[in-house]
């Protein structure tokens, strides 16, 4: 029997260290393998960087925390900073203010150090509006209009020069990481980000037709074949700024399952094991679970969910491809997050693969 674990982080485990600690409980039912794998916005930079072989550092400097892995040839970036509270309406200054520049600094502090021939970056840390601007400004593109005060500094932008940030980045492939929902966000009009992000925060017509404007005009400018591509709107337009650069998108789930690891993991599987915090109908247990429900559909096996909690009925994850989901505990209302243990999760493993071995 064949088992591949590819659980997305669980509690404070990494996905590689939750997989590995499920992993000991099918080892005498046959080959098991563990596959790291993360999505955007989570735990993607680590599990790649462990699906390599590289080994991540963070480091904080102005609210920013700034996690990066290279190894001979592909480097992980992630940069986090402080995003509003869900539910919370941001108001316009916070929703157009922000720069993307502190992403567009570590990638040219990579390319300036050791330029790698691959260049990973998850796009979901900041809370962005400005298509980019900041990103490419730091990479040393230039305008006659600061590109790196927000959304608001780029209105009335007429000129542009991006050949200096696509010099610096010369033969590097950039890839940039962003949710599976939003690799087909477009950047402009009335399904774009200003739009929807907008209406959230209870903006102003007249500022947000002001705005969608600036983007577009700093778009056209930039790259017009890209403007209204499907994904560039993505991490409020990050995915655009990405594209302009002859960059690619994806999510982390595909980038992991693509791999050479990926690829023989699901190669005459049995079964798939996937995880997550909370299964809930909600989130349907993020990224990580979808992904992996529908590469256990293609490969013709099973796929079962162990999480932390189960808030969701057989009938509704039937839907989603899974065929039984399984909880360490019953409830993790008074769990600290993050303090779910190794030992329990191990034995919620143990159980389950006595009734998923053959």
């Amino acid at each position: 029997m064949r088992t591949l674990i590819a659980t997305d982080s669980i509690g404070r485990l990494s996905s590689r260290q939750a997989g590995e600690v499920m992993a000991a409980g099918w080892l005498q039912a046959g080959e098991v393998s563990v596959l790291p794998i993360g999505e955007a916005g989570g735990g993607f930079v680590v599990a790649y960087a462990d699906l390599i072989g590289v080994t991540t550092s963070s480091r904080v400097a102005d609210g920013i925390i700034v996690t990066t892995g290279q190894g001979p040839e592909t480097a992980v970036v992630q940069v986090r900073g402080p995003n509003p509270d869900p539910g919370m309406n941001p108001g316009p200054g916070i929703l157009y203010g922000q720069s993307s520049r502190p992403i567009g600094d570590v990638i040219a502090a990579l390319l300036r150090r050791r330029a790698p021939r691959r260049i990973m970056v998850d796009l979901a840390g900041l809370w962005v509006h400005d298509a980019g601007a900041g990103l490419l400004a730091a990479l040393g593109a230039g305008g006659d209009r600061p590109l790196d005060r927000g959304v608001a500094g780029i209105d009335g932008l007429s000129e542009l020069d991006l050949d200096p940030a696509r010099a610096l980045l010369s033969d590097a492939e950039l890839v940039g990481v962003v949710p599976a929902a939003q690799l087909s966000q477009p950047l402009l009009g009335l399904r774009g980000i200003t739009s929807h992000a907008g209406r959230e925060a209870q903006v102003e017509p007249e500022t947000m037709l002001r705005t969608d404007a600036a983007l577009e005009a700093f778009a056209r400018l930039a790259s017009p074949r890209h403007a209204g591509a499907p994904g560039a709107g993505a991490c409020g337009g990050l995915g655009f700024a990405v594209l302009a650069l002859g960059g690619q998108l994806s999510t982390g789930p595909a980038l992991t399952l693509a791999s050479p690891a990926g690829e023989q993991g699901l190669r005459g599987v049995d079964l798939v094991v996937t995880g997550c915090s909370v299964f809930d109908f909600a989130s349907r247990g993020g990224g990580v679970v979808a992904a992996m429900a529908e590469a256990a559909a293609a490969a013709l096996s099973p796929c079962i969910v162990i999480a932390g909690e189960v808030l969701i009925g057989s009938r509704e994850m039937r839907t989603m491809g899974i065929e039984a989901a399984y909880p360490v505990r019953e409830s993790l209302l008074d769990t600290p997050q993050g303090e779910l243990g190794d030992e329990e999760l191990a034995v919620t493993a143990r159980r389950v693969a006595r009734s998923w071995s053959w």
